[in-house]
């Protein structure tokens, strides 16, 4: 009997298969209020999300999921090097957990600017932080109050699936960079775990591939791939973690 030359080998085909389901499940699960309504009412409900209940409890919630600790090892290891950074701009500060660690590895001489959709969220991050060293600024990732290529460093922590399109987010960090300036972007991936972050916390996932291609349009090299542990990079978990530098 003749085989057929382009036939699937059985066991790539069953992989392929349970990828597929894989990912329609995931798109079962995944929050999609952000495809069902425009962008200023989507903006309010993500608003009165973190504003609420679930906005008090983030900062809990950062420590119990061990992100608040592995997010400090990125920075004390140097993985994401804050060293020679001047003018640093933390994107959707929430209760302060990224803006921690950059209090504690920045350079002393280092301006750090905080900024959150919600003016509740700040206020939880100044009583946190207890520094009048950081900056803190209400403003939307969409239309940032900050003039061209002020920042020559971003830390943009589970933010960006926030917004409907990433072009809207990403376009508006890149411009107020500077050349040459670095960020560190982590947002919730398309994967099992990170459909059900997407339905806790209102907010959409990504695609690495795809995330990759938009940044390339607009100037963002992805310099490395970032992993929390081993064992994060082993099962492709945590998330979407890199450093981009801006061309």
């Amino acid at each position: 009997m003749t085989k057929l030359k382009n036939a699937r080998p059985k066991g790539k085909k069953h992989k392929s298969e349970n990828r597929d389901r894989g990912k329609i499940f995931n798109r079962l699960i995944e929050h999609r209020l952000f495809k069902t309504v425009s962008y200023e009412q989507y903006r309010e409900k993500v608003r009165d999300v973190y504003d609420g209940p679930q906005g008090a409890i983030l900062a809990a919630c950062s420590m119990l999921s061990l992100h608040t600790a592995l997010g400090d090892r990125l920075f004390k290891e140097r993985k994401f090097d804050l060293r020679g950074s001047r003018q640093i701009l933390d994107v959707g500060s929430g209760a302060g957990q990224i803006a921690r660690h950059l209090l504690r590895y920045a350079e002393r001489g280092a301006g750090i600017t905080c900024f959150d959709l919600s003016h509740e969220m700040l206020r939880r991050a100044r009583q946190r932080l207890k520094s009048d060293r950081p900056r803190f600024v209400v403003a939307d990732l969409t239309r940032l109050p900050f003039a061209d290529a002020t920042f020559d460093c971003v830390t943009c922590g589970y933010v960006l699936e926030h917004v409907p399109d990433p072009r809207l987010g990403l376009s508006e960090l890149s411009r107020v960079m500077m050349p040459g300036a670095r960020m560190l972007l982590l947002t919730t991936e398309d994967s099992f775990s990170g459909a059900w972050t997407s339905r806790l916390w209102c907010c959409r996932t990504y695609n690495r591939q795809e995330l990759l291609r938009t940044c390339e349009e607009l100037g963002l090299e992805w310099k490395k791939e970032l992993w929390f542990t081993r064992m994060h990079k082993v099962f492709r978990a945590g998330g979407i973690c890199v450093e981009i530098v801006k061309q």
